[in-house]
């Protein structure tokens, strides 16, 4: 049997990922990245160098053999640490004891993955080829070449895994009842630094993503491992507190003094960062179909482009990846039933982890500072330990059990949600909420919920 081909568009962590998977499937691979190779050039200057890897993304890199190894360079974070306007410090627990989310270097992921496939005998990897047609019909690509050649690329298939602003799904526009929505969000973003101490170990707790919640805004960091911290602004793009007013200097000042007083002493430079820095877009991108022809496919940021607010943007890729990797050998190689069976079973997902993204700007930004939910996430994580058959937590659903769908996890939160507002309309609540007859109550109605499912 002659041995299939495939072009794979875009050579970040998922398309390279992408690649290792098809290789050992004993696909013929051709990566192709348009930006030069980040082994040898940063190309990560000015973005974020670190993001948030939870269980699904690890269990996607343990298929591949590399987990243990980037956990070695990766920080735990096992809690969000608010730090409220007065400066006053709280703790949310991800989960149980143990659970953490994982803060990874995006440019250290993206090499480990490159060098496993240069390793890779099935995987050829060209970089700055920048794709400036692909034909829906043949999975014929054409590239622009550094030294400004033409490149025409024959293969069976072809992934577009280029990211965001994916030029093969802008090039499907025109593809029969192809549809696509694209939606900003009020909110844009900065990055800000946090500098190690002179020792090099971190100013903050290094093992918390920390939060300072001001309700319509807010500002994160998360620690790098040169004992650095990552931090972004999240404010609305307009309006009477936004980017577009606060253009003086003295206004800036003000605004940072005001909302993030306890920070001060940590930020590198706010003040000349927030004025010399654009702020740039957030927005999501909906996208069907994910294959056209049973030829070309797309993949993570491409077919559903996130915001950032759950940290799963990069997990969501992954586990697109092991869903592919799985309906290779249960369709036994015939891609034109993967294709279908890979977006009808990515794309309710994809859409899902959409809208609890979106949701949980209201949670980082509003209510992880409101001592109403952080007493109603206590209650939920003690039900839980105490009855884990019954109740597993949202939050966890999401980051910690990827044998969970997400679009189960958004339909089962919002069946829990329902269930814990009557327990918080309980009188005496604050007082009472570790009391038995709390506990009791909550079990009946989880059992009444939820029970004939366990």
């Amino acid at each position: 049997m002659t041995q299939k081909t495939f072009t794979i568009v875009g050579g970040g962590p998922v398309g390279s990922l992408l690649a290792i998977l098809l290789a050992r499937h004993g696909y013929k691979v051709g990566l192709y990245e348009g930006r030069p190779d980040s082994r040898t050039t940063n190309i990560y200057q000015g973005k974020s160098i670190n993001i948030a890897l939870s269980d699904r993304g690890w269990t996607s890199l343990e298929k591949i053999g590399i987990s243990a190894e980037a956990k070695a360079r990766a920080i735990p974070m096992y809690c969000r640490a608010i730090h409220d306007v007065d400066g006053e410090l709280s703790e949310i627990p991800y989960g149980q004891e143990g659970n953490a989310i994982w803060s990874v270097s995006r440019g250290g992921i993206n090499e480990q993955l490159l060098d496993i496939g240069d390793d890779e005998p099935n995987i050829t990897t060209h970089f700055q080829h920048r794709l400036t047609d692909i034909d829906f019909e043949s999975a014929t690509t054409m590239f622009s070449v550094k030294d400004d050649r033409e490149l025409v690329v024959k293969a069976d298939f072809a992934f577009g895994a280029d990211g965001a602003n994916s030029k093969v799904r802008r090039s499907a526009h025109s593809f029969p009842r192809f549809s696509y929505s694209q939606t900003y969000m009020p909110e844009c973003y900065i990055e800000l630094n946090i500098p190690a101490n002179q020792d090099g170990s971190h100013k903050l707790d290094k093992n918390a993503l920390h939060i300072w919640p001001r309700k319509d805004f807010m500002l994160i960091a998360l620690p790098n491992p040169d004992g650095t911290f990552t931090c972004t602004l999240f404010l609305a793009y307009s309006g009477e507190l936004s980017f577009e007013s606060l253009k003086e200097r003295s206004a800036v000042e003000a605004f940072f003094e005001a909302n993030f007083a306890d920070a001060m002493g940590y930020l590198e430079d706010p003040i000349e960062t927030f004025m010399d820095r654009t702020a740039a877009p957030l927005y999501l991108v909906h996208v069907f179909p994910w294959s056209f022809n049973n030829k070309v496919g797309l993949i993570g940021d491409a077919a559903h482009a996130i915001v950032p607010y759950y940290g799963q943007g990069m997990n969501c890729g992954f586990e697109d990846c092991a869903e592919l990797n799985s309906l290779i050998s249960k369709l036994d190689h015939d891609w034109d039933r993967i294709f279908p069976a890979y977006e009808n079973a990515r794309k309710p997902n994809g859409d899902a982890i959409a809208e609890l993204a979106v949701r949980n700007f209201r949670e980082m930004s509003d209510l992880s500072g409101d001592p109403s939910f952080q007493l109603q996430k206590k209650i939920e994580a003690k039900f839980s330990e105490r009855y884990p058959e019954l109740w597993t937590p949202l939050y966890s659903m999401v980051t910690f059990s990827p044998e969970i769908p997400y679009s189960e996890a958004l339909r089962v939160g919002d069946e829990q949600n329902a269930v814990m507002q009557t327990i918080m309309a309980l009188p005496g609540i604050e007082e009472d909420w570790d009391k038995p007859y709390v506990m009791d109550q909550l079990h009946e109605l989880a059992d009444a919920a939820f029970g004939a499912r366990g």
